[in-house]
């Protein structure tokens, strides 16, 4: 029979073994994201470059750097980017720009790690929404896949609508095995949505009400 003081280590270091196995969720960086791209054709110089009301910096540089003319105009990754993005790089000595966001999926070419697994699903309708990183800006990781916490526009009419979601990519596969819809986290309604219910709410309150009929007066004799 086993004692109880030993239960009780067996029981805690189960709790602690439980504990330390799942990874600490970490929020996604934009500038990360994007400067931890690992391109899978023969690249001699690329470069990542950030444009901040007109300033151009130079986020990520790898290779022989070349001249280049900036870009007035780029992509965005999440939804409250001011400024935007745009990617140079060098293929058999001939320049090329990436200044559209579906430019990514061939440069990206092979998901290597996290920063691309969530890349990947961007250029498939989903963001990562730095604004509300804890629930649709996020992941963790372990042996096997990436789960990604990213959000979603599910609907531009009334009213516009934000969902989040956890999605499962397979490391071996780069393959999503599995999305779950974690539900809103966005609802705006606007004055002209028609089911806006602060508006049902005045409406409801403004419908007259029906007068008490008055009891007819008799006539004293």
């Amino acid at each position: 029979m086993i004692h109880t003081p030993r239960l009780s280590m067996i029981f805690f270091l189960a709790i602690g073994t439980f504990i330390f196995s799942q990874e600490k969720k970490k929020n996604f960086s934009t500038q990360n994201v994007l400067a931890r791209i690992i391109p899978n054709d023969k690249i001699d110089f690329w470069t990542l470059v950030q444009n901040n009301y007109g300033k151009n910096e130079e986020i990520k540089t790898s290779g022989a750097k070349k001249d280049y003319a900036p870009q007035s105009s780029g992509f965005n990754i999440t939804p409250t980017e001011d400024s935007f993005y745009y990617i140079v790089y060098s293929e058999a000595g001939k320049l090329n720009y990436i200044t559209e966001i579906a430019g990514l999926k061939d440069f990206i070419g092979k998901v290597d790690n996290v920063e691309e697994a969530a890349l990947a699903q961007v250029l498939e309708g989903y963001v990562i929404d730095e604004q509300f990183a804890h629930v649709a800006g996020n992941y963790y990781e372990d042996k096997a896949n990436y789960y990604l916490d990213l959000g979603k526009v599910t609907s531009k009419e009334c009213p516009y609508e934000k969902k989040h979601f956890t999605v499962t990519v397979n490391k071996a596969t780069s393959q999503i095995s599995e999305v779950k819809e974690n539900g809103t986290y966005i609802e705006l309604y606007t004055k002209k949505c028609p089911n806006n219910p602060r508006l049902l709410k005045i409406e409801k309150k403004e419908e007259p009400k029906d007068e008490p009929k008055k009891k007819p007066v008799r006539k004293r004799k």
